[in-house]
């Protein structure tokens, strides 16, 4: 990481995080600017979980499912594996009434027949309470929850 050094800005959180600064936005051709803000801890964890289900090549963030007039959701990343779509959330710091409101987007999604398959959802969580508070969510559908102490 030395040699980057010019081309990269870091932080601590619990471990050294590097992000592309000025100089090597512009060295790669990325126009995307990064800076650290509040949401560096909801990236991290939402990269845990990519790197987690092995870079899947068909990884999309910030991916917008609607049925135009009846229902419209951005799950944070969404991937296929074997034909059948895996959604993922990261619950960071929302409010538990949130998630509940994603999951009936989520079930009226299924209801209109947007997927083929019914879909499996991944979430991350922060801790042991919010893990079972999503499980009730998520009852009757593919789910794994997993939370910060399962990757760190």
């Amino acid at each position: 990481m030395k040699e980057l050094e010019e081309y990269v800005s870091s932080f601590r959180y619990g471990e050294k995080v590097f992000y592309l600064n000025k100089e090597g936005r512009e060295r790669i051709g990325s126009k995307k600017i990064l800076k650290r803000t509040n949401q560096f801890r909801h990236y991290i964890m939402r990269n845990d979980i990519y790197i987690a289900y092995e870079c899947p090549k068909t990884w999309k963030q910030e991916v917008k499912m609607n049925v135009k007039g009846v229902v419209s959701i951005i799950a944070d990343a969404l991937f296929t594996e074997n034909g059948k779509y895996h959604i993922v959330e990261v619950d960071h710091e929302q409010k538990m009434s949130a998630n509940r409101v994603k999951m009936q987007k989520y079930r009226k999604l299924i209801d209109c027949k947007v997927f083929e398959k019914p879909p499996k959802f991944i979430w991350y969580t922060t801790t042991e309470y919010r893990r079972k508070n999503l499980q009730k969510l998520c009852e009757g559908l593919d789910c794994n929850i997993f939370t910060v102490t399962d990757f760190h």
